[in-house]
């Protein structure tokens, strides 16, 4: 009896333990709801989504934040406010926001449109809207363990003045460009368009509400659910989709249970072959599920494959290549050349972002693309002036270094001299952005340009005015306010 007691405290006790450690973290949320837009029709369901992830999210221990039908200000005001609380819960931190209303991508760029909004051309968007990098770079300009952003926006462009300009939906972000330990839900996957829905909340919403209040389900099967969930209830229209960077675990509810379990084992990605393997036999319908839920490339890949027949199989050929097609978008937005723009038009020639493509690609035209090293011969002899040019068609700042052919020439006169020369004092300083310079024992000539600092923090919480969350800088600190002129970094 005595023993069977103190087995019960001793259990108890590490019960009290593990929730304690479970629930260590500090959880605040931020949600915004907009739906009384002033300048279009108004959206019915934002406010509803809102309201109702307010309340899950506050049963799964977050202390939120909520607000909606805000203006530009009050957005920008909103989500730098939510950043000093969040500094000031300190970095064992998880901060998650979700937003629900309007979004739209103009030249790569995403933007949530606030209630005020009321642009007459495309270039009136980032005067007047927010930019979804800002708000990134603003979360991880404070150390915290996690950030979750869950965007039920996407519903679709409502301004005629600029839908014909614009690509449709949100342009892909993918995390593991920028800070580690960021996780982004999208409603629907890039370049398309998400429902409002016909019920009280949309079928993004509904679905979360449902998936996130199962315990126990690690944040990636969660909305590996809510992906299946909605593609069911819009009969493959919309499917959403994620991207991670999260390094520690989260579950919005049942913590406590799941640290006392044996840690899973993280899922093998599989081929497009093990997919096949996998798929081959299987019912259509069944099939479906499996490569949905996934949301690979991979999956949808096989599925294809096997599967041509409509309507899951014209559904998932229409999902494969728009993502393939948003894919190589997202590669030539952060390359950001003429020649990159014109890589994706040859390749998409008509599209809906055929148009945007050809403005980005005139606009760049005449800007140089530096190559970020040249290699040149071993030799102190001139090296030609196409073995400077890199393949991809840009050219070379620099030439024929005249420094070399000055240092061949002093070799050949006064040896002593070349040798005290060969280590130049300015060989030790850090190189600036673009210099040539030589180093200690190799004959090459290396053009530098140095990468961005990656997530370097201000010293306060702030919207940055430049910077992109793609090249993983804050940009310049400032007070909060506009991103005149989109990609400060960029431009």
């Amino acid at each position: 009896m005595v023993r069977a007691m103190l087995w019960n405290a001793a259990l108890a006790a590490a019960l009290m333990l593990g929730a304690e450690a479970a629930w260590a973290e500090s959880r605040v949320a931020l949600v915004v709801g907009q739906s009384a837009y002033r300048a279009v029709p108004a959206l019915p369901n934002p406010a509803n989504d809102a309201k109702a992830v307010e309340k899950l999210l506050g049963e799964a221990g977050f202390e939120v934040t909520a607000a909606n039908d805000l203006t530009q200000t009050e957005l920008r005001q909103l989500v730098g406010d939510f950043a000093a609380k969040i500094a000031a819960k300190g970095p064992d931190t998880v901060a998650l926001v979700f937003y629900a209303g309007h979004g739209i991508q103009v030249d790569g760029e995403n933007y949530l449109i606030p209630v005020d909004i009321d642009p007459k051309r495309e270039t009136d968007i980032p005067l007047q809207a927010v930019r979804l990098d800002d708000v990134l770079n603003t979360l991880t300009s404070v150390p915290t363990r996690s950030r979750i952003i869950m965007l039920d926006a996407c519903r679709n462009n409502p301004f005629p003045e600029i839908r014909k300009t614009t690509g449709q939906g949100l342009a892909l972000v993918d995390t593991k460009t920028g800070s580690p330990g960021t996780f982004v839900s999208f409603s629907t996957s890039p370049g398309a368009e998400a429902e409002d829905g016909g019920g009280a909340n949309s079928p993004y919403t509904t679905a979360l509400l449902k998936a996130g209040r199962e315990s126990g389900l690690q944040i990636e099967d969660t909305f590996k659910r809510v992906r299946l969930a909605v593609n069911k209830a819009t009969e493959g229209r919309q499917t959403p989709w994620d991207s991670s960077s999260l390094v520690d675990d989260f579950r919005f509810f049942g913590a406590i249970e799941a640290a006392a379990q044996p840690a899973a084992q993280p899922e093998k990605k599989r081929t497009v072959e093990e997919w096949r393997s996998l798929l081959k036999g299987k019912k259509v319908e069944e099939a479906n599920e499996l490569i949905v839920a996934d949301g690979s490339v991979d999956a949808y890949e096989a599925f294809v494959s096997l599967f041509a027949e409509p309507p899951l199989g014209t559904q998932a050929k229409r999902w494969l290549d728009r993502h393939k097609r948003m894919l190589a978008w997202n590669k030539a937005v952060l390359a950001n050349t003429a020649s990159a723009y014109k890589a994706f038009l040859d390749q998409y020639p008509d599209s809906d972002l055929t148009v945007t493509a050809r403005k980005l690609e005139l606009r760049l035209r005449n800007k140089p693309e530096v190559a970020v090293a040249v290699p040149v011969a071993t030799s102190l002899s001139p090296t030609p002036v196409a073995a400077l040019t890199p393949a991809s068609g840009a050219t070379c700042p620099c030439g024929t270094p005249p420094a070399i052919e000055k240092k061949a020439e002093k070799k050949s006169e006064k040896p002593k001299r070349a040798e005290r020369e060969e280590t130049p004092k300015r060989a030790a300083s850090k190189p600036s952005r673009g210099r040539v310079y030589y180093e200690d024992d190799v004959d090459d000539v290396v053009v530098v340009r140095r990468p961005p600092d990656y997530y370097d923090a201000p010293r306060g919480p702030t919207i940055s005015i430049g910077g992109g969350y793609r090249g993983g800088g804050i940009g310049p600190r400032g007070p909060i306010g506009g991103n005149i002129g989109g990609r400060g970094s960029r431009y």
